[in-house]
């Protein structure tokens, strides 16, 4: 009974903060490269190639037995998944190019809104506005984006000051950023995260149909480095730049690949068969305050009166849609049920949907 308890909710509370953390070192070391003159053409088809080779023999090794057949119908989607994921990686990391890595963890908190909006559309998730389980999930998104909104536009008073200001990484409002990268930064970075929501459903439904996460990650990984391969190569015709040497965009790219794509993308895929797109996604706020707190203990950065006041405001509304989830398994006899049963989010689900 612990086991299962902890399989089914402290594993992946735990393993969805820890993909947050990654991703916020990501997106820092990534803007510090191309500061630094990586292309991030470059920086995506190396990223998807190192993490293709990286899974091919753990998808190979850890391949589960007893698998339904292969069918074509799947190949399309995880290739549609390629598309979706490699759009979404061209319009965040120029988003983050424009602006800053604070500016995207910002703006990944309106992947619960859009994610349960298409959940409803889809109707893979009742909307009764009634229940109080839908109007906690409905307030505590938007509580948890005002929250992210208040971290990255409102100061405030200093609290801590940086240790130093010629060493300090600021990763609010860089230097040198026009109000207009500013705004085109943050419409690309909301399209990645809409292609994000989508993805996130489809990739379920996937998990739905053909339930092994590495073999499934693999075959998305090879097909999004096959569809980034000539886009990539054609954008970035220089070929100079495709020759890295031993500094900052290496070691960016080797994190991507190694730690980045492989990781991030194996723990979301398997905390969606688990617990489902809604709940996967609403660890997305939660990246704001994991960059305010790097950005003290590692970078040196000052803790300000607004950082604070947005992180008490988000982990409202975050533990408010955590409630609801809980609330609504327990509802259904979910919590200490046997590891074969869907999230309520997909039972109403069919396959044959998309």
């Amino acid at each position: 009974m612990a086991w299962r308890y902890c399989y089914k909710d402290v594993l992946p509370f735990s393993a969805m903060v820890a993909v947050e953390s990654t991703n916020v070192g990501l997106n820092t070391l990534f803007k510090a490269a191309t500061l630094k003159g990586l292309s991030y053409y470059v920086f995506i088809l190396y990223s998807y190639a190192i993490a293709t080779l990286l899974l091919l023999p753990l998808a190979l090794i850890f391949r589960r037995p007893g698998l339904p057949t292969f069918k074509l119908s799947l190949l399309y989607r995880i290739f549609l998944l390629g598309v979706l994921g490699f759009s979404g990686q061209l319009c965040g990391y120029k988003g983050i190019e424009y602006s800053s890595p604070t500016l995207a963890s910002a703006m990944s908190n309106l992947t619960p809104a859009f994610t349960f909006i298409l959940a409803v559309i889809l109707r893979m998730e009742n909307l009764a506005l009634r229940s109080s389980i839908t109007q906690a999930k409905i307030i505590g998104t938007i509580v948890s984006i005002s929250g992210a909104l208040v971290v990255v536009f409102y100061k405030g008073p200093t609290i801590i000051p940086a240790a130093s200001q010629s060493s300090s990484i600021s990763l609010h409002f860089p230097l040198g950023s026009s109000q207009t990268n500013w705004i085109i930064g943050g419409l690309l970075l909301a399209s990645e995260y809409l292609l994000v929501s989508i993805w996130y459903i489809l990739q379920a439904q996937v998990m739905k149909i053909y339930p092994s996460e590495l073999t499934v990650v693999f075959l998305y990984k090879l097909c999004a480095t096959i569809i980034s391969a000539p886009v990539c190569l054609i954008a970035e015709g220089n070929l100079s730049d495709w020759r890295l040497k031993p500094d900052i965009a290496l070691t960016a790219i080797i994190f991507s690949g190694l730690f980045g794509f492989p990781f991030t993308t194996v723990v979301r895929t398997w905390g969606l068969h688990l617990k489902g797109p809604v709940y996967v996604s609403n660890f997305k706020p939660l990246s704001i305050v994991i960059a305010a707190a790097m950005g003290v203990i590692f970078l040196g950065d000052a803790l300000c009166l607004g950082s604070v006041i947005g992180a008490i405001i988000l982990s409202i509304g975050f533990y408010a849609v955590l409630w609801a989830k809980t609330k609504e398994e327990l509802s259904n006899g979910r919590l200490g049920s046997s590891s074969d049963d869907k999230t309520p989010l997909l039972d109403s689900y069919k396959v044959e949907g998309i």
